[in-house]
């Protein structure tokens, strides 16, 4: 059961539409927020992916992401650094189709049955790695392929590890254990009130 079901009860098309939009608008504040981080400063779009994938479910999660990536296409500046659909064509385009898998796959963990912190960690834990494979593909040669000249695109893998990876990984790490820890809170909170 998902924590959005525990809060909510049956999910209903309103209900299911009032928890995309408030997902898309925490999505959009939580890609603005720039934590202070060594190496390198972090936003909290991962962290806010993996919450509401966890939270929502994965069917929920995903077309809640791919809504804010919508928004994004048609020109509302949601994304990082009050980026738009114009991301699409940057460095980070990669990241950002990773994101629609990362929820759905964050869902599917919680729509079956995972629920204790350590568990919820380790799912977390590994979709934060694995959204790298897009991420580093786009820049490593998949960007060129679609088109796009750009000093980052068919970087070596060096390079793209340098630049979009290594400096990123602890506060990766971070976030997705702190998701799962505080979607895990908010359930163990539901359930002893109920």
């Amino acid at each position: 059961m998902t924590l959005t079901t525990m809060a909510f009860g049956r999910m209903t098309l309103p209900k299911q539409v009032a928890l995309v939009l408030a997902g898309t608008a925490i999505l959009a504040l939580a890609s603005q927020i720039t934590v202070p981080f060594y190496p390198v400063p972090m936003t909290l779009q991962t962290f806010a992916v993996l919450s509401i994938g966890l939270a929502y479910g994965a069917r929920l999660g995903a077309l809640t992401v791919l809504t804010w990536l919508g928004q994004a296409m048609l020109g509302a500046p949601v994304l990082a650094n009050f980026a738009n659909g114009a991301a699409f064509a940057g460095p980070t385009a990669g990241f950002l189709l990773g994101f629609v898998a990362m929820a759905f796959l964050a869902g599917l963990a919680t729509d079956r049955g995972v629920t204790g912190p350590l568990r919820l960690s380790l799912v977390t834990l590994a979709l934060s790695a694995a959204l790298y494979l897009p991420g580093l593909a786009w820049p490593l040669g998949l960007a060129q392929a679609a088109g796009i000249e750009a000093g980052w695109a068919g970087l070596s893998f060096g390079a793209v590890l340098s630049a979009f990876m290594l400096p990123f990984l602890l506060g990766d790490a971070v976030k997705a254990v702190l998701a799962a820890l505080v979607v895990r809170g908010g359930a163990r909170l539901l359930a002893s009130r109920g």
